[in-house]
């Protein structure tokens, strides 16, 4: 691929996939400028050749300059907690956050955008399938504020395609895994802990593991083949929690979890770490009631109507995971 001369701006990539979506259009010769709140965490941007501008998704009146004069709009931000103490703050920044850059692209010219949404809102199957971009899904079936917040979110995106005829795709992330998690991600905490080895049991789940930077060349994929409207699921390979925890431990020299828990046993652990969350006034639980209800059905995805109509590709979950835990030990995270 390749973007010479093009401009993009990058929402979100002072964070974990918007940071490779964004070094991934420069490597393709595309001039990118970043939106970026005063006073951000800006970790993810050194070294990048890319313009940075001060906006905020929920001050509306910055995005305009933002978005003059741009080619594309990769609109990657987003608030990516399975716990918050403020659902509202998070309703506002991932739906009227996506609402408001992408108005804000349409009334400008922009060509076309991208929109992170995720496999949150899609309809995993009970039976531990695949799912795929049209599984049956209603907002009944979204777990927390998270869920909640990115299926209004990919609401409002197809509402401004629809109401101004906006020409913007749809990519579904799975679980991106892989260098630059800064934060870290909610997965990226488990993967912390299991390679410190701190993570002695486990509960029968699964996801979709995908290396972030496959994710990310599934977004500029996306931008120059996705049809208008669309979702394209960005995955990888699909693997028991149990499978991801040995793994992790063997690529780390560690001891591998020794027994399954089960979730019974785990909600007074995710009440009580809530509640003290809460009552700091800071933090985040490590485990949480919402994780443990989601837990109960295997995120498993497809990622066959990418690869057929994109061209994406995904190497295998061990590499993504292997990447991950080198960063994780060479930027000081596992004790």
């Amino acid at each position: 691929m390749t973007f010479v001369g093009q401009t993009f701006l990058v929402t979100g990539a002072t964070g974990f996939v918007g940071s490779a979506v964004a070094r991934q259009l420069i490597e393709a010769g595309a001039r990118v400028r970043i939106l970026a709140r005063a006073g951000s965490d800006r970790r993810n941007l050194t070294g990048l050749d890319a313009e940075i501008v001060i906006g905020d998704l929920a001050a509306p009146e910055t995005l305009a300059a933002a978005v003059a004069g741009m080619d594309g709009v990769f609109h990657v931000a987003a608030d990516y907690r399975l716990w918050t103490p403020d659902p509202d703050a998070m309703f506002r920044a991932n739906v009227g956050g996506t609402r408001a850059i992408l108005s804000a692209a349409a009334a400008a010219g922009v060509r076309r955008a991208v929109y992170t949404s995720s496999v949150a809102v899609l309809g995993a199957r009970t039976d531990g399938g695949q799912a795929v971009e049209d599984s049956p899904v209603t907002y009944a079936d979204m777990i927390g504020p998270y869920k909640q917040s990115k299926y209004r979110a990919e609401e409002a995106a197809k509402a401004v395609i629809a109401e101004t005829g906006f020409d913007c795709v749809i990519v579904n992330p799975s679980t991106p895994i892989g260098p630059g998690d800064v934060k870290p991600t909610p997965t990226g905490r488990v993967i912390i802990e299991a390679a410190s080895g701190r993570m002695p049991a486990y509960v029968d789940t699964g996801l979709n593991i995908a290396h972030v930077d496959d994710v990310a060349a599934g977004h500029l994929l996306a931008f120059e083949k996705g049809r208008t409207g669309e979702r394209y699921i960005l995955g990888g390979e699909d693997m028991t929690l149990r499978a991801i925890l040995i793994e992790v431990a063997a690529i780390a020299g560690v001891r591998p979890p020794l027994f399954e828990m089960p979730r019974a046993a785990i909600y007074p652990l995710a009440i009580a770490a809530e509640t003290w969350c809460r009552l700091r006034g800071k933090g985040t639980p490590f485990v949480t009631v919402d994780g443990l209800r989601m837990s109960r059905k295997k995120m498993y995805f497809s990622s066959v109507k990418a690869e057929r109509e994109l061209g994406y590709r995904c190497r295998p979950a061990r590499d993504a995971l292997a990447d991950a835990i080198n960063w994780f030990r060479d930027n000081g995270y596992l004790g």
